[in-house]
């Protein structure tokens, strides 16, 4: 099937109608604790609220309902760390095709099981590779070699026109013209997606793209003027972990995009608890990022229509503990320290009465070396109820007979230990 090389108003029109037989429009909800903290009007995109729980089904759908007969005869192959491959397994049942889904072993038991779940029968679950990179490698070669479609998850023109669909519905749910609206970068297809309708309708409608500070691959590829492939990234934000974005993702990225945010692992992680505990939303970290980008813009968004898209909720809730301890270390309530801790009688009593704040509480506590006779490495977590009181906490330390590494601030012995 002859494919166009560039996505058009018209081609995101025609994915709204094909995609309406599957899905109804997602919520846009005014919020108003955000609202007030940033004194503008936020608006949340729910894609978490899709039959799949994220955006992608109108992508995915979007591209295999276009297939010819001898391609839907053949079968397709998607590799993804989870979102888009529900979207594959939802569309390949409904349309009655069988789907091979190559996942990454990291990938969350819940997405795997969501999209076994979707894709029943017609779908098989292959995991392999650490990352999405490597999955997709691996699933490339298997199209080659068995002659079937491969569903690209943000690089093929009918996928972006398919995103873009979610800022069509966000401008005729507005009652006017939002002046930014802030979306998620993995591969880029979302946000292509979005600024090539937004952009052809609502010119001034400024669109900042937000990537996870450990793969900010969009930045690098607009740093550089091309894509580039990242020789390593940080995991934690699967929906988002990308190495390389598309090629026509940059191309429409680096002609439409206002600006990118980069956020902090530990910020989307607060963000994450944030929505949970205020509004009862649950959010993957991919979905948090536009939220958590609004601290960048709190002075240009005052007072203007502001839209995050929430672009999933597919959280293991397994997560929810490194979750909230990322946030406590980001907000620098939660600080680790090897201490070489003496070992005689009361010793640890001491530590409690003359280094611990009144407010302090040690959450974590164990030798790392138990063989010396007078004293030993011991690994310490201590978790304050105000920032404010780590300072204090430092001069106890210092003042007593204590040697002391601070982990938090070594970012290799840190994801060691930690």
């Amino acid at each position: 099937m002859v494919v166009s090389s560039k996505v058009g108003l018209e081609d995101i029109i025609r994915a709204n109608h094909v995609l309406s037989r599957v899905i109804e429009p997602s919520p846009l909800q005014r919020n108003e604790l955000l609202s007030n903290l940033y004194e503008c009007n936020v608006y949340l995109k729910r894609e978490d609220m899709q039959i799949v729980r994220s955006f992608k089904i109108r992508g995915a759908y979007n591209v295999i309902q276009s297939l010819t007969p001898e391609e839907r005869e053949a079968g397709v192959v998607c590799a993804s760390a989870g979102n888009h491959a529900q979207g594959v397994a939802y569309s390949c049942k409904q349309l009655g095709i069988e789907g091979k889904i190559f996942m990454p072993t990291t990938t969350p038991r819940q997405k795997i099981s969501q999209v076994k779940l979707f894709g029943g029968s017609f779908v098989e679950v292959i995991l392999t590779g650490d990352s999405f990179d490597d999955s997709s490698n691996h699933a490339k070669a298997y199209c080659a070699q068995e002659n079937k479609v491969f569903i690209h998850p943000f690089d093929d023109i009918r996928t972006i026109a398919g995103q873009g669909t979610v800022g069509l519905e966000i401008l005729n749910q507005m009652p006017e013209s939002p002046d930014f609206i802030f979306a998620t970068i993995g591969g880029g297809g979302l946000v292509a997606g979005v600024a090539t309708y937004v952009d052809s309708v609502s010119p001034r409608t400024r669109i900042i793209g937000v990537e996870p500070e450990g793969a900010a691959s969009m930045t690098e590829a607009l740093k550089q003027g091309k894509v580039v492939t990242l020789s390593t990234i940080e995991k934690f934000v699967d929906g988002a972990a990308v190495k390389q974005v598309g090629e026509l993702t940059f191309d429409i990225c680096k002609e439409k995009l206002e600006d990118i945010v980069i956020v902090p692992s530990g910020k989307e992680c607060t963000t994450i608890l944030e929505l949970y505990n205020n509004n009862a939303i649950v959010i993957e970290p991919a979905g948090a990022l536009p939220v958590a980008a609004l601290d960048a813009y709190r002075e240009q968004i005052r007072g203007k229509n502001v839209v995050c898209i929430i672009s999933g909720g597919n959280n293991d809730i397994d997560r929810m503990q490194q979750i909230k301890e990322r946030s406590l270390v980001y907000e620098g309530l939660k600080h680790y320290f090897i201490l070489n801790f003496p070992q005689r009688a009361g010793a640890l009593r001491e530590f409690l009465e003359e280094v611990l704040g009144p407010t302090d509480d040690i959450t974590r506590f164990e030798y790392t070396k138990k063989n010396n006779r007078d004293d030993a490495p011991a690994l310490v977590g201590i978790e304050l109820k105000n920032k404010d009181d780590y300072e204090g906490l430092i001069e106890r330390l210092s003042q007593k007979d204590y040697g002391y590494i601070e982990i938090n601030k070594d970012p290799k012995l840190f994801n060691l230990l930690i």
